[in-house]
């Protein structure tokens, strides 16, 4: 589903609407940065102007409907290390924390991760109101980043979870070229799914989605939903890193746990 108000424009999940959860997966336009940030960012890394990430953080915030200072987010760096929140952690400290993934089960604490490219995943278990954000590019989820996440829920749940999953907008397999190495490390970690495309005359595609979707399947959940849009092949909607280069923008994806049901 689509969203627009005051020219923010969000993409939700309605299996995740459906049990409760407030989240987002934010595109471009909404925010105050400029030029290649356009409007959006929430990076200051690529070059985009402090005071405008925190005015773009603060309008995400607002429609998460937590407190600037509960929106949480990582120093993200392809791996596969879940950072749990209590949501009394300083918001400048958990910024330099090192990770992919972050859990909480405290309602008012929005966790996020940044991408412009990589696969967002938003996880939830719709009994005890967990949440979880995970930032899965193909590092990551070669290292093993979305089954780290399952495990951690499932480890914080006080019951045998009922866990959800939403796949957001990243880079497609129809934009993800690459090389025979990368191709081995995705089948490697899918064996038998076809997670690489091949076509005669053309570079092996990488389907990220298609990955993503295995591992959540094979550890037990059933209820995944993708929530579409190719990054790439879609810039008037989307920041991509693959397209624009290293000044690209940031988007964010964020979901805020819920009271037990």
């Amino acid at each position: 589903m689509v969203e627009g108000v005051n020219l923010l424009r969000v993409l939700t999940s309605p299996l995740l609407t459906s049990e409760g959860f407030t989240h987002a997966f934010f595109t471009r336009h909404g925010g105050v940065s400029q030029g290649a940030h356009a409007t959006l960012n929430f990076s200051a890394s690529t070059g985009d102007p402090e005071e405008n990430v925190r005015h773009n953080l603060a309008v995400a915030a607002g429609r998460l409907g937590v407190q600037p200072g509960k929106l949480y987010l990582l120093a993200q760096v392809h791996g596969a290390r879940v950072v749990a929140l209590s949501g009394e952690e300083p918001r400048e400290e958990i910024l330099r924390v090192e990770g992919d993934a972050l859990l909480s089960g405290r309602p008012g604490v929005a966790c996020g991760v940044r991408v412009a490219d990589c696969v967002p995943v938003l996880l939830a278990d719709a009994r005890s109101g967990l949440a979880c954000a995970v930032h899965a590019g193909w590092r990551g989820a070669v290292a093993g980043v979305v089954p780290a996440a399952l495990d951690a829920l499932r480890a914080a749940a006080p019951s045998p979870p009922e866990l959800l999953a939403a796949i957001g907008p990243h880079l497609s397999a129809d934009a993800f070229e690459i090389g025979e190495e990368v191709a081995a490390q995705l089948e490697a970690a899918a064996p038998g799914e076809e997670v690489v495309v091949r076509a005669p005359g053309r570079k092996p595609h990488g389907d990220l989605a298609r990955l993503v979707t295995w591992q959540l399947r094979r550890r037990g959940v059933e209820r995944v939903e993708r929530v579409p849009g190719c990054t790439f092949l879609d810039p008037d909607r989307f920041f991509s890193f693959r397209r624009d280069g290293a000044h690209s923008g940031r988007h964010l994806a964020a979901i805020v746990p819920r009271s037990p049901r």
